[in-house]
């Protein structure tokens, strides 16, 4: 098996989506929640290589025809992109899926965010501009690629000039809060628990 890491592109949309549902339940598969199966990508994965001030990386293995394994995304300015998504993103997902097509509740979930879509707590922009969403598929995780994809990551956004980046994980997924502490994550100060942050 050879892992190599490179840039994320537009055309790693449709992996980066399946990746996304695969690991959307807390770590796990989404597939049974879901009969929209891209609806999570559409929020964590697809946009960060579509939209303005996004960056992302991914993992790509040989031995697999090239397949993304994992990937690493976010925006190095938080509120310009929830600015553009809101006003180019969300409105043409939320008048495609309408939440009456429905008839698992995590798709009503999602189609009824597209219509009201949360934002970043100030504390974390405050932290930094900068956010970021990680997933790796579990026959690849806890072997240090999440690391060096992370790696690959800071080493970008210190270019950007930037000195931090925050994300958000679901309470429920231990594992990856476990991970996140390893590698330098804390708690944002004033932030709900599931903001985490490093700085470097």
């Amino acid at each position: 098996m050879t892992i190599i890491i490179r840039k994320a592109m537009e055309t790693d949309a449709p992996a980066l989506s399946r990746i996304c549902l695969l690991t959307a339940d807390a770590g796990s598969t989404a597939e049974a929640l879901h009969d929209y199966g891209e609806l999570p990508g559409l929020v964590y994965a697809v946009p960060y290589v579509k939209l303005p001030t996004t960056w992302g990386y991914v993992m790509v293995d040989d031995l697999r025809d090239n397949d993304v394994v994992g990937y690493i995304v976010g925006s190095t300015d938080t509120r310009a992109f929830e600015t553009y998504a809101a006003e180019h993103w969300w409105p043409k997902l939320a008048e495609r899926y309408l939440p009456s097509l429905a008839k698992k509740p995590a798709d009503e979930r999602y189609m009824n965010l597209f219509r009201n879509m949360y934002t970043a707590p100030d504390v974390c922009i405050d932290f930094s501009p900068a956010h970021m969403h990680i997933n790796i598929l579990p026959e690849y995780q806890k072997q240090g690629w999440g690391r060096k994809m992370l790696a690959s990551a800071v080493e970008f956004l210190k270019g950007q000039d930037l000195s931090g980046v925050w994300l958000g994980l679901d309470s429920r997924n231990n594992g990856a809060r476990t991970f996140y502490e390893r590698v330098g994550f804390t708690h944002v100060d004033g932030a709900p628990d599931n903001n985490m942050g490093i700085k470097f």
